[in-house]
C-alpha cells in the first residue's frame, strides 16, 4: 500500500512539473516567436524592397530633357531613359501608388536624396523627391512621381507612352503628354495586358 501510494504521488508530481514545463516553453517560445516574427516582418520588407532599387538600374542623379519625334520634348533621366508619370498617383498632395508588380513593370525613378539630384533643361525648383514605403527615396517632378519603363531597353525609347492610358511621359513642367507614340516604334506585346494587370 505505501509503495502504492509513493508511486501515485511520483506519478502526480512529475505530471505537474510537466504540465508547468510545457506552459513555460509554450508561453516563452509563443513571445519569443512572435517579437522575431515581427521584427524579420519589418527587416525584410525593406531588404527586399531596397535590393531590387538597387540592381534594376533605376537609380539617378540627374534629371534633364530630350527631343522625341511626335512627342516634343520630354524628361529623362541621366542615361537618357523616358521619365512617365502615373494617373493613379497624386501631385498635390504627393502619393505614391505603384508598389509590387506595378513597381517590377515600371520601377521608380530613385536618388539617394532631394540634394543629390541635379538638372539640365529642367526648373531645379519643381524637383523635390517622397520616400516610397520600402525606404527608398523616389524623384518627384511638380509633384508628380518619376517612373522609368521596364521595356524601354534604350535611351529615348518612349515604348511607356500612354499604355493603359495612364502612363505618360512628362515635360519639363511636369505636364504630361498625351500624343500617342508612333505604332512603328513602338513593341506590340509592350502595350497588351501589361501596364494595368497588376490591380495598382
Amino acid at each position: 500500500m505505501i509503495a502504492i501510494r509513493h508511486v501515485t504521488g511520483y506519478a502526480a508530481m512529475g505530471a505537474a512539473v510537466l504540465a508547468l514545463t510545457l506552459a513555460g516553453c509554450g508561453g516563452g517560445g509563443g513571445g519569443s516567436g512572435s517579437g522575431s516574427g515581427s521584427s524579420s516582418g519589418t527587416s525584410t520588407p525593406q531588404n527586399s524592397g531596397s535590393t531590387p532599387k538597387a540592381t534594376t538600374g533605376s537609380a539617378t542623379s540627374m534629371l534633364t530633357t530630350a527631343h522625341i519625334a511626335k512627342l516634343g520634348t520630354v524628361v529623362t533621366d541621366g542615361k537618357g531613359y523616358v521619365l512617365y508619370r502615373f494617373d493613379a498617383d497624386s501631385a498635390n498632395p504627393t502619393k505614391v501608388t505603384c508598389y509590387s508588380t506595378c513597381a517590377a513593370l515600371w520601377p521608380a525613378a530613385t536618388t539617394t536624396g532631394q540634394g543629390s539630384v541635379t538638372t539640365k533643361g529642367i526648373d531645379k525648383s519643381m524637383v523635390s523627391t517622397v520616400k516610397r514605403n520600402d525606404g527608398s527615396t523616389q524623384i518627384t517632378l511638380a509633384g508628380w512621381p518619376l517612373y522609368r519603363y521596364a521595356k524601354d531597353d534604350g535611351p529615348k525609347e518612349p515604348y511607356g507612352q500612354g499604355v493603359d492610358g495612364t502612363w505618360w511621359a512628362v515635360t519639363p513642367s511636369g505636364a504630361k503628354i498625351t500624343t500617342p507614340v508612333p505604332t512603328s516604334s513602338a513593341p506590340a506585346p509592350a502595350t497588351t495586358g501589361t501596364g494595368g494587370g497588376g490591380g495598382y
